[in-house]
């Protein structure tokens, strides 16, 4: 494993009432990973697990937080400066998402939506791309457009768009929610593989404790007191995340 990649200590943020759902504050006491480790956020649907990684990925800006550093970059001092343009060159280069939606281009194939992040980054690499489509059983489909592919194939090609461009850091939001008891391990199975092959550090949420527990990811679970949200060791192990068997 190599060193810290990502440290984020004492962050809140409060998520107002939207319609029906309601409001809630979120905090974060202390999260660290480096290279090559695994953590699964757990915990109900609309605890806050889809707002925590939109705050990793920093596409929401913390109401307050003591110390937040992705690879030497401080994060908290972009945000303090109003670097949002800053924070999201850190993401576009350094960060890779995997939305519930897939979040696919809908007028670009298969291999066009994988590729692009490679594109804008002026960072070509077709056999990277290619070996990740062979992986998740894509390779076959790079010609299609999303509106061609089942639910499950679209969220494989999510996951190859987030890979694609070999960020430090892959956040996957509900990434096998979508695929069914049948398909939900093995691409969970696939999401750790690529990962750790593209020597990145994951944070997955997911409603699935059991799924991730099979799996002896360590856990960051979602404890609820009232309008309070705290995302806590559930069962801290640090450990290398191997390539599954």
């Amino acid at each position: 494993m190599g060193g810290e990649l990502l440290r984020v200590d004492d962050l809140s943020f409060t998520r107002p009432a939207v319609g029906n759902e309601n409001g809630f504050m979120l905090e974060v006491p202390s999260l660290t990973l480096s290279r090559g480790e695994a953590v699964a956020v757990v915990g109900p649907s609309g605890c806050g697990k889809s707002t925590l990684i939109d705050l990793l990925a920093l596409l929401r800006r913390p109401d307050a937080v003591r110390r937040f550093e992705l690879l030497g970059e401080d994060v908290a001092a972009l945000w303090a400066r109003g670097g949002a343009d800053a924070c999201s060159a850190l993401r576009a280069e350094r960060v890779g998402v995997v939305l519930q939606t897939g979040g696919l281009l809908p007028s670009l194939t298969v291999w066009e939506n994988v590729t692009l992040s490679q594109q804008l980054l002026d960072r070509p690499d077709a056999a990277w791309a290619q070996s990740l489509l062979d992986a998740l059983d894509l390779a076959r489909l790079g010609r299609r457009l999303p509106s061609q592919l089942s639910i499950g194939q679209r969220q494989r090609v999510a996951v190859a768009r987030a890979l694609a461009h070999r960020p430090a850091l892959v956040l996957a939001d509900e990434p096998t929610a979508a695929l069914g008891m049948d398909h939900a391990g093995a691409a969970l199975d696939l999401l750790l593989t690529l990962t750790r092959a593209a020597d990145a550090a994951l944070v997955v949420a997911s409603h699935d404790t059991a799924l991730l527990r099979a799996r002896d990811m360590p856990l960051l679970d979602c404890v609820s007191a009232g309008s309070l949200t705290r995302f806590e060791p559930a069962s801290w192990a640090r450990r290398d995340f191997a390539s599954p068997n």
